[in-house]
């Protein structure tokens, strides 16, 4: 079954609708992150794609990535609940809700409005070229996760 298509402004709005429901004290079913560092959390698929942020993978850890890695992320199949997250995700420190809450909202309308073909075989920061469904299952499965484990 495909996931729903994150480049639609449907969709992508949707997505938006489920985020606007979080308030800064709202508790995560499972996992030890905070409702902002989950916010955090989330916009860094996008940190990787829009900023210099974070150093590439070199040429050996990139092939692990896609050797072993790739597939989990770009697929259709639900992340488990507490899975393993790469280092570059995990945020330890505290932040601020709102800062966090419209960062990532700003993240989604950007891709919403490049659109599809704008990702159609654009390089990833750690698997290579991706096709836009690989894109779509890996902003919406990752958004679609975390916005489950904090009930909205």
């Amino acid at each position: 079954m495909a996931l729903p298509n994150i480049f639609t402004k449907s969709v992508s709005e949707e997505i938006i609708g489920r985020i606007n429901a979080l308030t800064p004290s709202t508790q995560g079913k499972w996992g030890k992150m905070s409702v902002s560092q989950m916010l955090a959390h989330c916009s860094v698929s996008y940190e990787l794609i829009y900023e210099n942020r974070h150093p590439k993978p070199n040429a050996f850890m990139k092939f692990i990535l896609k050797l072993l890695v790739k597939n989990k992320v770009v697929s259709e199949e639900p992340y488990p609940q507490n899975g393993q997250t790469a280092p570059q995700f995990v945020v330890k420190e505290d932040k601020d809700f709102e800062i966090e809450k419209n960062r990532l909202i700003n993240y989604i309308r950007k891709t919403q409005e490049l659109g599809e073909n704008y990702f159609d075989g654009k390089e990833s920061h750690s698997f290579g070229a991706l096709n836009i469904t690989e894109w779509n299952n890996m902003f919406y499965k990752h958004l679609n996760h975390h916005l489950t484990q904090f009930g909205v």
